[in-house]
């Protein structure tokens, strides 16, 4: 049995600040612990047990020593920004004075960008939809631009139909206020009204989407399969994930003329950077928008 190390202990301190104080998805903490653990596995094996002893020329081997496994630049870098978080922590409770993931470059990757959803394929997928349920559903995860988790856990006393906004709890318990407009209003309350009654069977529920026969709250699973099925019946001939759609509400967004910042607000994104990720604006509307936009003498 390997014994439990000052590192160990460090890193078990700071996922336990991220699971209390910081309230993370427990996804999001257990992938934090992976590129911690694998970190730590590195580190003892380079005979470096207590994070006061790792310099810059540790972290430095460690991420040339994931290339060399064959990881992706993407996953690389992922796992150096775990391994910064951690140090920026220590650097906070002052266990250290200076981090020594500071000077570490992230790992050059290729910026793709996402096949934004077209206007077309989510109308097809709608139309699909043969139930006011399935049309809700995948309206909201266009039309709010919520992620998947974010739409089955919606419940009915965060919906203001009437006031056109949804209360919408993200990532890390992360509340914002969503604006929507009258075909998710529309949809919603249809389903609402029509619908979600019959499924309940007379039962109470205070999810928006309550599960079978009215016991929890819809899966994130039966969502996808959901879309699947909307999909092979719309007879689009790739996947549109929920991720996907949520791109296609950013980029439309802007297409449209929205800042950065007001769709940064709406999809709950702490970085504008990711927001600018979600977003595929092509040269020929930058152009466009140039032209229209900038004042001539």
């Amino acid at each position: 049995m390997e014994a439990y190390t000052p590192l160990d202990a460090q890193i078990d301190g700071y996922l336990q600040h991220l699971r209390v104080e910081r309230s993370l998805a427990k996804n999001t903490l257990e992938a934090y612990s992976r590129d911690l653990s694998d970190f730590a596995g590195w580190m003892i094996d380079a005979k470096v047990s207590d994070a006061t002893a790792i310099e810059s020329h540790h972290v430095s081997a460690w991420v040339r020593n994931l290339a060399i496994a064959g990881l992706k630049p993407k996953s690389q870098a992922r796992m150096l920004v775990a391994a910064r978080g951690f140090f920026r922590y220590l650097v906070r409770t002052r266990v250290l004075a200076a981090d020594p993931a500071a000077l570490v470059d992230l790992p050059k990757q290729e910026r793709t960008l996402p096949d934004p959803v077209t206007l077309d394929e989510v109308l097809a997928l709608v139309r699909a939809a043969d139930n006011p349920r399935d049309r809700a559903l995948v309206i909201l995860l266009y039309g709010a631009g919520l992620r998947v988790s974010e739409v089955v856990g919606l419940e009915l006393g965060s919906i203001y139909l009437d006031a056109g906004l949804i209360r919408v709890l993200g990532k890390g318990n992360k509340e914002r206020v969503v604006p929507v407009g009258s075909e998710v209003i529309d949809a919603v309350r249809r389903y609402i009204e029509e619908d979600r009654p019959k499924r309940l069977g007379g039962k109470t529920s205070d999810h928006l989407f309550p599960g079978r026969g009215g016991r929890g709250k819809l899966t994130r699973q039966a969502a996808f399969a959901l879309l699947r099925r909307l999909q092979v019946a719309a007879g689009l001939g790739r996947d549109v994930s929920p991720h996907k759609l949520r791109h296609a509400f950013a980029t439309h967004l802007v297409r449209g003329g929205a800042d950065l910042r007001s769709v940064q607000a709406m999809l709950g994104h702490a970085d504008l950077r990711t927001t600018e990720v979600y977003t595929h604006v092509d040269s020929d509307h930058v152009r466009a928008t140039y032209d229209r936009t900038h004042p001539r003498s």
